[in-house]
């Protein structure tokens, strides 16, 4: 990693967080359900991301003079911060020196040019099979900044580097780009035999409440009254009454057939709006019942939920929000604190203000 990442490197840049990800490789990094928000905002953005173990991370653009630049707002635009500079040319060359490292290991030449049959594994070592996500948030008018993306992609679409969608079936990559923002989703679904730009469908309009607990606050506070397994995998015994319920959002009761595996990957929601103002330090019944039925509406069209801008504090109520939902199965928790999401134990966080 250390050839990638030094010539981001100056020595205003030495501090704490850059020395974590200073290695030869991501072979002893696990992967955890983190995705990096602003994740351009970093001191190396993308790799901080994956030294921590965040699978997934996020960059806005913005289509100008026929580039993507990146920023979160329009006056902060760089001339040297673009979506190849941060991140498509960073992850080139972490595939690039993963090439030479296998060859090297199989006593090919350690330069030769890739081949079909080359083994495509994914940035994490220990996880070889997890796939990096990139998302991409459109912030200029979708059609241009379509256009301007698909250019872009090209040199890691020749590479073999991302999933995509053949007509039938989805084939893994070791890369997924996903659009949000002002992303085309009629774009995405033009090509009905080629899709390697996936969609960030509306959680909250696909709310499944066809079975609903009864009192939906149990697990929060006995979990030890249920299996294991109904815990890790969401589901009740059958001999526990299930009843249907109203959700928060109208539209969100019937699960929406547009979005499904084949043209979207992440299905996501503002937190605040698609849950409810977090009153005190706990969710409300209510509100556990909507994410419940969120993550489930997501899990049944083959999508993976994520809610952004979670309350950030006070920390044990952040905290509280994380615990509640990795135990409901959302897959990934966007954060701005990557060692906190990463290394710290924050399910015994129970203060409210630490």
């Amino acid at each position: 990693m250390d050839l990638i990442v030094h010539p981001w490197i100056d020595a205003a840049a030495a501090t704490i967080g850059v020395g974590h990800w200073l290695s030869d490789s991501t072979r002893t990094t696990q992967p955890v359900r983190c995705h990096s928000h602003n994740d351009y905002l970093r001191n190396v953005p993308l790799l901080d991301a994956i030294s921590a173990g965040c699978p997934s991370v996020e960059a806005d653009v913005w289509n100008e003079d026929d580039d993507l630049y990146v920023a979160h707002r329009h006056f902060q635009l760089e001339t040297n911060h673009t979506l190849e500079s941060l991140y498509l040319n960073p992850l080139l060359g972490i595939f690039n020196r993963q090439r030479d490292t296998f060859s090297c290991e199989r006593g090919m030449p350690c330069h030769s040019p890739s081949t079909a049959n080359e083994p495509l594994a994914g940035v994490f070592e220990a996880d070889p099979d997890r796939p990096l996500v990139v998302l991409i948030d459109f912030k200029t008018e979708g059609n241009a900044t379509w256009e301007t993306l698909q250019r872009q992609l090209e040199p890691l679409r020749r590479r073999n580097l991302l999933t995509y969608f053949n007509g039938t079936a989805i084939v893994p990559g070791p890369v997924v780009i996903v659009g949000t923002g002002n992303t085309p989703f009629d774009k995405i679904t033009a090509n009905n035999t080629y899709r390697d730009v996936f969609y960030d469908a509306p959680l909250d309009l696909l709310a499944d409440t066809s079975q609903i607990w009864p009192n939906p606050n149990r697990a929060q506070v006995q979990d030890s009254e249920l299996p294991d397994n109904c815990i890790e995998q969401g589901v009740l015994p059958s001999n526990i009454e299930r009843r249907q319920v109203s959700t928060y959002n109208a539209e969100g009761s019937k699960i929406s057939e547009k979005y499904n595996f084949q043209n979207s990957y992440y299905a996501s929601a503002h937190f605040k709006k698609a849950v409810g103002h977090v009153w005190g330090s706990r969710l409300s019944q209510e509100q556990l019942q909507r994410i419940r039925a969120q993550i489930r509406g997501a899990h049944r069209l083959g999508l993976k939920a994520r809610y952004f801008s979670v309350p950030a504090w006070p920390i044990g109520l952040r905290n509280h929000i994380w615990h509640i939902l990795t135990r409901e199965g959302v897959d990934v928790l966007s954060v701005d604190d990557l060692r906190q999401a990463t290394t710290w134990d924050w399910r015994k966080k129970k203060g409210l203000f630490f």
